[in-house]
């Protein structure tokens, strides 16, 4: 059996997140450990973001108690044997202003569901202290750790951390031997990018960088061509996307002219940070949008549960429910397919991969060292996947290539980033994650 996958996931708590989540949480012990959940912004700012994290982890401990309570497995078995920490990341871009998808996922990220179903929220006054960052160098700093130690007030399924995650992420990085550690991001790139920035060589000691974003060849969804984690912060995307560069200083994004830029430390140069580079997984909307849930699916599986009482069931058909009916108000067409509307498992598809890449090799097929950049400038391209689709030989290093802008034909620059083009079998996600999280359906 392949040793169990253990991992740090950068997240923006929406719809397809928490069941990205819900899924890792559910899976087993041997096949993924959550060491970190790490709060970014994103589909709404971070503090919705952090109580919808809360919020789920409030919903799996009801879900639990029900469970048990009429003779069902409680599940969740990892989750008793491994307390992820919570730690909040950044709130804004590295650079320009900061986007949010509020137009889909409702105004607190999951449809409204803290309004429609407060029975399911977690009361902020009984955990939002606990992330509170004392200011530095004070006693404070020490009362703020013994805080987060205090189980007493906080959950038993999660640890939460008075530290910003980015440094969570670098010590957990540090303290453990190079490839033990796979990052998962599922949201805007700003936390991961600041870590990176920070520690680069502690940065790249993780395994791999999964990430949820972008578009190659297909439209994006929040521009012709890019998608919302890219777009998001288009900077810290491209940022960490010149680390799988042997010359990271050839895909720098240039200098944001920007007063809502956050700054953060210049990578030293290539020379200086050693021959190990950031191994990048990326899935785009090419291969994301093709695992899909169905309504039908909901209703078969979810509903029943959510009729007989369990809270998880409850909760989860509330905003999924909420973005079915966005995706027929936005889209097209998505009505009368078979099984009537779906959403796309973009999240999932990364823990997907996570749990399942290594055990099922030859089901997975990917593009590897392609130089994919990201365009941080451009005023209808910023987001965008920019591919070299010219028919052109490449140069052999220190070969000049006259009219060879950007160094796109230099082998020695570029970066080189592994794309997923092909899964397991379409629709084959979604069956997983529901029987994962809720069981088979009766």
């Amino acid at each position: 059996m392949a040793p169990k996958t253990r991992v740090i996931i950068d997240t923006d708590p929406g719809t397809d997140d928490v069941l990205a989540l819900l899924y890792a949480l559910a899976s087993s012990l041997e096949d993924i450990e959550v060491l970190l959940l790490s709060i970014t912004f994103g589909n709404i700012d971070v503090l919705n973001c952090l109580r919808n994290a809360v919020s789920m982890f409030h919903v799996i401990e009801k879900e639990m108690r029900w469970r048990k309570d009429n003779g069902r497995p409680e599940g969740f078995d990892a989750l008793k044997k491994s307390k992820p920490i919570i730690a909040v990341g950044a709130d804004k871009p590295l650079g320009g202003e900061r986007m949010e998808a509020a137009y889909f996922h409702g105004a607190d990220g999951l449809g409204d569901v803290h309004a429609s179903h407060p029975h399911h929220s977690s009361p902020s006054e009984t955990w939002q202290h606990l992330f509170d960052r004392p200011p530095p160098d004070t006693i404070l700093s020490a009362v703020a750790i013994e805080k987060t130690d205090d189980t007493s007030t906080s959950s038993p399924l999660f640890t939460p951390s008075s530290s910003a995650s980015y440094l969570e992420i670098l010590r957990i990085l540090d303290q453990e031997p190079p490839d033990t550690i796979t990052l998962i991001a599922i949201g805007p790139l700003t936390t991961l990018a600041t870590a990176a920035a920070h520690a680069p060589k502690v940065f790249m000691k993780a395994k791999s960088l999964i990430v949820m974003g972008g578009a190659v060849a297909v439209p994006g969804n929040m521009t012709p061509v890019a998608e919302f984690n890219t777009i998001a912060d288009a900077v810290a995307a491209a940022r960490l996307y010149a680390l799988t560069s042997p010359q990271p200083e050839s895909t720098m994004p240039p200098p944001f002219d920007s007063s809502s830029a956050t700054a953060v430390p210049d990578y030293p140069p290539a020379h200086q940070l050693g021959d190990r580079r950031l191994k990048i997984i990326k899935f785009p909307l090419d291969i994301t949008t093709r695992q899909s849930l169905r309504r039908e699916q909901v209703d078969e599986h979810i509903t029943p549960l959510a009729d007989r009482g369990s809270p998880l069931a409850e909760w989860v058909l509330a905003f999924t429910d909420h973005s079915f009916r966005r995706t027929e108000v936005l889209h097209q067409g998505h009505e009368v397919r078979d099984g009537g509307t779906e959403i796309a498992l973009h999240d999932p598809v990364c823990v997907w991969y996570a749990i399942n890449g290594e055990k099922q090799k030859d089901a997975w097929a990917l593009v590897t060292g392609e130089d994919i950049r990201i365009e941080t400038v451009g005023q209808w391209t910023r987001g965008m996947c920019v591919v070299d689709g010219r028919d052109r030989k490449k140069a052999v290093e220190g070969e000049e290539v006259v009219g060879d802008r950007g160094d796109w034909l230099d082998s020695s620059k570029g970066n080189r980033v592994d794309r997923c083009v092909g899964t397991p079998g379409e629709g084959v996600l979604a069956k997983v994650l529901l029987e994962t999280v809720f069981g088979e359906s009766k």
